[in-house]
């Protein structure tokens, strides 16, 4: 089911098209999104040679709760604040597409912009959890990760079980600008600035 677009105009067109491009896919719920987010686009952009990175505002995350989840509009609002120009993009291209997963999510994307080459950027703290995640060995069979610094999460993500399931699957620092083109399942780490400022503390502040 696809459903309807947000007032403003999304970038992205969800019946897709044949760019040839390098692009990041930064998922989450931006509730709201902060400095923080934008730093890891920035940072993966830059490492990995990126021509675009795409701000997904998901519709809603099965692993959070709804309470204190404002609405759409409102986090799409919070991301475009921050961004400015035609390298980092927000969108709610999941929402009109009307997946609920990010393996239908991949899907999709893989399905409407053939010539593109993704890659999806997470932190170290999603990173860990993605054994929670809904057909998680197949997310990380269908699209190359980036994994980007996340405080107190670092040493504990690349000792974890996602990590275990894919030691051999690591491409090395010295090839990190590689990834994007790397058959999955494939994954790097981004050495990096860490930024530990989360939106549940900007809420709080908020209140």
């Amino acid at each position: 089911m696809i459903l309807s677009d947000p007032p403003t105009t999304d970038p992205i067109p969800v019946h897709g098209d044949r760019r040839h491009l390098r692009i990041g896919l930064l998922g989450g719920s931006f509730n709201p999104a902060h400095h923080g987010h934008i730093r890891i686009a920035r940072s993966a952009a830059r490492a990995l040679g990126l021509d675009q990175v795409w701000l997904m505002v998901s519709p809603g995350n099965p692993l959070k709760p709804r309470s204190g989840m404002a609405p759409l509009t409102e986090r799409l609002a919070s991301v475009r604040r921050l961004v400015t120009g035609r390298t980092f993009i927000p969108t709610t291209i999941e929402s009109r597409l009307g997946t609920r997963y990010t393996i239908d999510t991949i899907h999709a994307l893989k399905t409407r912009f053939p010539n593109a080459r993704f890659v999806w950027i997470m932190g170290t703290d999603v990173f860990a959890q993605l054994p929670r995640w809904r057909r998680w060995k197949d997310v990380v069979s269908a699209m190359p990760i980036a994994v980007m610094p996340r405080p107190g999460s670092n040493a504990a993500a690349l000792r974890g079980q996602t990590a275990s399931f894919l030691r051999h699957c690591r491409v090395p620092t010295a090839k990190i600008r590689q990834l994007p083109e790397k058959t999955p399942p494939a994954w790097a780490f981004l050495p990096g600035p860490q930024n530990g400022i989360s939106s549940t503390a900007l809420r709080n502040a908020a209140q």
